[in-house]
């Protein structure tokens, strides 16, 4: 059975794509990799950091405390002189915020001195960092209170550095006693544990680079091979599926003719449509003024019925040179080159000057180009909606907003005039129909909220998807 279920694993394997395999057996061995690495480099690091530490705190308590010490040579014990000004030292001021314990030992074991007054004359055996200590060399560790005299640190419960500091000779530069004290390292701890977190942050950001780097080519590789492969595979496929492909390229050139069909009664819609948002707009408006009181008073003076005649064949005049544009297939040439916010200027202020109604005009956001289709959509859009409102609103609270967010252009126009049931539409009418035809043909979206505080109309162009088109 083991060498049966050995081969199933081996062919198992042998089935995986050669880019599997090495991300499986790479991946493994990179995470192996990383994991003794990171260990290695993490310890280097506590080690250092521990000695750079403690090496600091040590220079520091030795500088204070070494005057204060008698030749260590000759003294069996310390005067009470001695001991007391220790005390003191210890007992106040940076080092006695710093220090959780202080002691001082003999060579032989024996503590000459200690914050912990229980211990003192008392003689231990010499630990293993106590002899490397009076053999010249300085000891840190970071919370092992493992020794037999550090019960009292043991259960203060704080996180200590345990620093043995050798006590030199001035003048011989011998070992004469050592200084042990237990720095409460806190701030250490954390600093310690920022920086070994970082450090393997570091190590993985290292592996997972130099692993997807290998990745990246062993992937081309055998994304390359796998092409080749299909390649070889679709052209012999090629040669029997040609009378296939022959039925699907007629098949495609009658969906062709029927999208044309389709795509020219639209169009057809689209001419009827500016042709009422246009020319029948601004005919409505002159035939608005016909009907005026201006015109209608018999008292009315003779320059104010020229102005009124002057607006009537002004709005005839715009509605005729529509007409033409519109006949012959061609945009306003004051949108076609227009910026944005140029066409939502020109058709607000187009609109205070045929109605006298003052139109606010905000726009937020940047500008993008649009393809002259749009810019015509959003002149009749703002034409219309302004139109509707003041036939119907009384031009109470016009306002026209503009607002970009990097992809879709929004146009709100809006009024506080009564408001209409959005849901209530004339058969015959071409308005809010036919704007919500020119805007979903664009593949915008067309909206219209209406209340008694007023109507609000809102379209949206996706410009990204109008480029891609």
């Amino acid at each position: 059975m083991a060498p049966y279920r050995a081969t199933g694993l081996i062919d198992r394997w042998n089935a995986l794509s050669l880019a599997t395999q090495f991300l499986l057996a790479g991946g493994l061995f990179s995470l192996s990799a990383m994991i003794v690495v990171g260990i290695s480099v993490t310890s280097q690091i506590e080690a250092a950091v521990t000695r750079n530490s403690a090496s600091a705190t040590a220079l520091y308590v030795d500088s204070v405390i070494a005057p204060l010490l008698p030749d260590m040579r000759r003294s069996e014990v310390l005067e009470e002189s001695v001991a007391h000004a220790l005390d003191e030292t210890l007992g106040q001021g940076a080092l006695g915020k710093r220090l959780q314990s202080f002691k001082l030992w003999r060579r032989d074991g024996t503590i000459l001195y200690s914050t912990n007054k229980d211990l003192v004359g008392k003689r231990f055996p010499p630990s293993d960092n106590l002899r490397a200590a009076f053999a010249g060399d300085m000891v840190a560790e970071f919370d092992k209170l493992d020794d037999l005299d550090s019960q009292a640190e043991r259960d203060s419960g704080l996180h200590l550095l345990e620093i043995y500091n050798p006590v030199l000779q001035p003048w011989s530069g011998e070992v004469v006693a050592v200084l042990e004290f237990y720095e409460i390292a806190t701030d250490f701890q954390t600093n310690l544990r920022q920086a070994l977190v970082r450090t393997w942050l570091d190590v993985a950001a290292v592996t997972a680079i130099f692993f997807l780097g290998l990745s990246a080519i062993v992937f081309r590789g055998s994304r390359t091979i796998r092409s080749q492969s299909r390649s070889l595979k679709q052209r012999i496929a090629e040669l029997s599926d040609l009378l296939a492909q022959n039925r699907m390229l007629r098949l495609r050139v009658q969906r062709a003719s029927q999208r044309a069909t389709a795509l020219n009664e639209r169009y057809l819609r689209r001419i009827g449509a500016d042709l009422h948002d246009g020319p029948a707009q601004l005919v409505a408006l002159a035939a608005l003024g016909i009907d005026s009181p201006v015109l209608a008073d018999p008292a009315t003076p003779a320059a104010a019925r020229a102005r009124e005649l002057q607006a009537i064949k002004a709005n005839l005049d715009d509605a005729m040179r529509e007409i033409r544009n519109v006949s012959k297939g061609l945009v306003l040439p004051h949108v076609e080159n227009a910026e944005l916010t140029e066409i939502l200027e020109l058709a607000v202020r187009a609109h205070e000057e045929r109605t006298g109604v003052k139109v606010m005009l905000s726009m937020t956001g940047g500008h993008t180009s649009l393809s002259p289709a749009a810019k015509i959509c959003i002149f009749r859009f703002i034409q219309e909606a302004l139109n509707n409102g003041f036939r119907h609103a009384g031009g109470a609270g016009q306002s026209v907003a503009k607002h970009f967010d990097g992809e879709r252009v929004f146009i709100e126009v809006s009024d506080t005039g009564p408001g209409f049931d959005p849901k209530i539409v004339h058969p015959e009418g071409l308005g809010l129909v036919g704007l919500r035809e020119r805007v979903e043909s664009l593949g915008g979206q067309f909206a219209v909220t209406s209340s008694q505080n007023g109507t609000m109309v809102k379209m949206v162009l996706n410009t990204v998807e109008m480029g891609q088109a």
